[in-house]
């Protein structure tokens, strides 16, 4: 899948699903997809700082960054390290199928 593909599936996720965090100034959407492999969130957070990306393995933060290409870096690092577990054609168009 496409990297601009992949942004605009998750926008249009976040923009369905996001939620505040209480000050209406930050606004997190998160994604969970379970595997044999394990448990994997992906959270979009758009807040005074920008737009950030939180990456969970397990219920353990392994990663947070900054921007779409930082995040397009993390998750193919991801992949690479665990392929069972992170496969963004899969995460994407599950995340497509219900928005």
């Amino acid at each position: 899948m496409e990297r601009a593909d992949i942004e605009q599936i998750f926008e249009a996720y976040f923009e369905k699903y996001k939620k505040t965090e209480g000050d209406r100034t930050s606004w997190s959407a998160y994604w969970t997809e379970m595997t044999g492999e394990g448990i994997l969130e992906l959270n979009l957070t758009k807040c005074p700082r920008g737009t950030i990306f939180k990456i969970f393995v397990d219920k353990k933060k392994v990663d947070e960054v900054a921007g779409w290409d930082a995040f397009f870096e993390a998750l193919d690092a991801l992949a690479s390290e665990r392929p069972g577990l992170c496969d963004p054609d899969r995460i994407f168009s599950d995340m497509e199928a219900i928005i």
